[in-house]
């Protein structure tokens, strides 16, 4: 599988000016490509196609004296800057026709000089080149120190060149992986997110939940407070800036090695792996905002699919409207809602639960009858007939019930 090795690298001040430059070049193409399609469409003309695009906006704008600094960077930079619109129109069109799944991707936008984050890509055809000195070595740039964490599996295919918010440069590496699985494990676990602790696994374990940017709360009102009060334009103010991003870099780095570690623990410790699919994106509109984003479940989840994937374990997502905290997961009795402050609870089979462990072992269940093993074995909890007394008849309507042996009759 392909994945992305990322290392931060030290441009020199010359080098800092030429990368400039060539962000600078790989925006301009990307925004002409973008308002020509954009003017075509308003004219009723027909879809420029990519290659005809890629001859106006590169090829023939170098020989106009409005853009013939276009030629001072690399070409593959320039073609790459097309590929991503080209991409982005490609999304945009797969998603409103009903061929992407997931959330709408929306058309894409004018790239500003005052984006926060600035890229670059090379490719193989621009001989970017790994030294033996350790120096990343790149077309009209130079050789560019690196800080290598780790050897590559394989030699990369591409590499982006990143500038962050707090002005740090890093190198972001495609390369090939040939990991072979892990040995297997005897145990499948399932997982509950949530704000209180930010995992409860099926086998009873709890991890505290770190609250990264809670604790830096303090450190970035005051930095945010101190920017406040620099004059707009002024030197000062982009100092402030820049203190700023790098305290917001600092949590967001730190909660991403957290959860990295803890992932890789789970993936390497179960053969199977369960969560439930959970609407970030609802849950971020809340008043349990912050929490969430301060929480990260979705990376966390994303990092546990793929080193699922990479070291041959079993990851499953389960149905977000899974009644998993409601359900008991010792009769499989289905309760009424309760509030968030109810930690734990009691069924009317005589089970005692704690709220979260309760749910990841329903959690667990489910996806292990979503994923059934070999034998075919039943492993969610059977149907149980309700209560007499809660057996409800309206003289209208006639209800569907389930008998003992669980087959539905009217």
């Amino acid at each position: 599988m392909q994945l992305r090795y990322q290392f931060r690298v030290y441009p020199t001040p010359g080098q800092q000016e030429a990368l400039a430059k060539a962000f600078g070049c790989a925006r301009v193409v990307f925004n002409d490509g973008l308002r020509l399609r954009q003017r075509a469409r308003e004219a009723g003309g027909k879809y420029v196609s990519d290659a005809e695009l890629s001859k106006r906006v590169i090829t023939q704008a170098k020989a106009t004296p409005e853009r013939a600094w276009l030629g001072e960077v690399s070409a593959v930079v320039l073609q790459q800057a097309l590929a991503d619109l080209n991409a982005a129109y490609r999304n945009f069109f797969a998603s409103i026709s009903g061929k992407r799944r997931g959330r709408k991707a929306a058309p894409p936008r004018f790239r500003s000089r005052k984006d926060n984050r600035q890229a670059i890509r090379f490719t193989k055809n621009s001989r970017f080149k790994v030294l033996d000195n350790g120096r990343l070595r790149l077309p009209k740039i130079g050789d560019l120190a690196v800080r290598w964490s780790r050897r590559l599996p394989s030699d990369p295919s591409s590499v982006t060149i990143i500038r962050d918010a707090a002005g740090r440069y890093f190198a972001s590496f495609v390369v090939q992986t040939t990991d072979g699985p892990l040995p297997p494990a005897a145990s499948e676990v399932g997982i509950d997110l949530g704000l209180t602790h930010f995992a409860v696994l099926s086998d009873g374990t709890k991890v505290a939940a770190p609250k990264f940017l809670r604790r830096a709360a303090r450190t970035l009102r005051r930095l945010q407070q101190a920017l406040s009060r620099k004059q707009k334009g002024s030197a000062n103010r982009k100092k402030a800036v820049v203190k700023v991003a790098m305290a917001h870099a600092r949590v967001a780095d730190t909660r991403r090695d957290w959860q990295h570690k803890l992932s890789t623990r789970i993936i390497r410790d179960n053969q199977a792996v369960y969560v439930e699919d959970l609407c970030v994106a609802g849950l971020g509109r809340t008043r349990l905002a912050r929490s969430v984003h301060d929480a990260g479940w979705a990376s966390f989840t994303d990092m546990l699919e793929y080193k699922a994937a990479r070291y041959g374990r079993t990851f499953a997502r389960v149905d977000r409207f899974f009644p998993s905290t409601r359900m008991c997961s010792r009769c499989g009795r289905i309760n009424d809602k309760m509030a968030l402050k109810v930690r734990a609870w009691e069924c009317s089979c005589g089970a005692a639960h704690d709220r979260d462990v309760n749910a990841a072992i329903n959690v667990l269940a489910a996806g292990q009858a979503d994923n059934s093993n070999d034998r075919g074995a039943q492993v969610r909890p059977g149907l149980v007939p309700a209560p007499r007394g809660e057996a409800v008849t309206h003289p209208d309507v006639a209800r569907p019930t389930r008998s003992v042996e669980g087959i539905l009759v009217l």
